[in-house]
């Protein structure tokens, strides 16, 4: 009997120091959780602005035809649409990209709860070009009625192909990485594409149809501001914007 006791004794002991060994000192920091945010005061918060400018005479739009889709020809009159390729107004130029490329570095900026949405319209992509912050949630929906699928082109993500059969359909995405851009593509009617810059920030602005941009409520710094055109490339600035600055600058391209 006392021989069963001590092994009994022996065994208990043994679980106590091996339980023992895997918990934490009592002095030992439990691993912190926190997560890096922004922190400036908002009251010194700055402004860009600026527009991206083609300088020399802007080739008109390319019209497409599409007439061999007679789902899509029946909303457009001569049966063609018109290229968002490259779209110029007396000098400003369409469908820039302008973000924050550098100066950010170390900071974690939560995704707006708010969806953007990304529209099949008339079978072109309405926006052409647009902007979401890592994690924000996309909503892809077909005003259409036909079907359409949005098949995405990435060079760090998983790609994925979405269909949307009926009209008033939609389905919601989330991009899980950053990268400027990625291509949207419909196989159904290859002459639809659109593009998405995918950012862990929210400093970032598309020109409308003067070439114009705006990105509000940037902390003052150093910056590279890119700009960056589909057909006419990438171009870059370096800036430094001062507390509660209202700063312009100006992107120019050729043909």
């Amino acid at each position: 009997m006392k021989k069963r006791l001590v092994y009994f004794s022996l065994i208990v002991l043994a679980v106590q120091l091996n339980a023992g060994c895997g918990q934490k000192s009592a002095t030992e920091p439990a691993p912190s959780l926190e997560v890096s945010k922004p922190t400036f005061d908002p009251a010194t918060a700055a402004t860009l602005r600026g527009k991206a400018l083609f300088e020399g005479i802007a080739p008109p739009p390319k019209a497409i035809p599409i007439k061999g889709n007679p789902e899509c020809a029946v909303l457009h009159a001569d049966g063609t649409v018109l290229s968002e390729e490259l779209v110029v107004h007396e000098g400003g130029l369409q469908n820039v990209f302008v973000y924050i490329k550098e100066g950010l570095e170390g900071q974690t900026f939560e995704p707006p709860a708010a969806p953007v949405t990304i529209a099949n319209r008339e079978c072109m992509y309405a926006p052409h070009v647009s902007g979401v912050q890592v994690g924000q949630p996309v909503i892809l929906l077909n005003e259409d009625p036909t079907l359409h699928n949005i098949h995405s082109y990435s060079q760090t993500m998983k790609p994925w192909n979405l269909g949307l059969p009926f009209q008033g359909m939609k389905q919601v995405k989330k991009f899980d990485s950053a990268e400027v851009m990625v291509t949207l593509k419909c196989d159904v009617h290859p002459w639809m594409i659109g593009y998405v810059g995918v950012l862990p920030h929210p400093y970032f602005a598309v020109t409308n149809s003067k070439g114009e941009f705006e990105i509000k409520n940037l902390p003052p710094g150093d910056y590279m501001i890119e700009a960056w055109h589909e057909k006419l490339g990438a171009q870059s600035q370096t800036i430094k914007i001062e507390p509660q600055e209202t700063k312009e600058i100006e992107f120019k391209y050729s043909a």
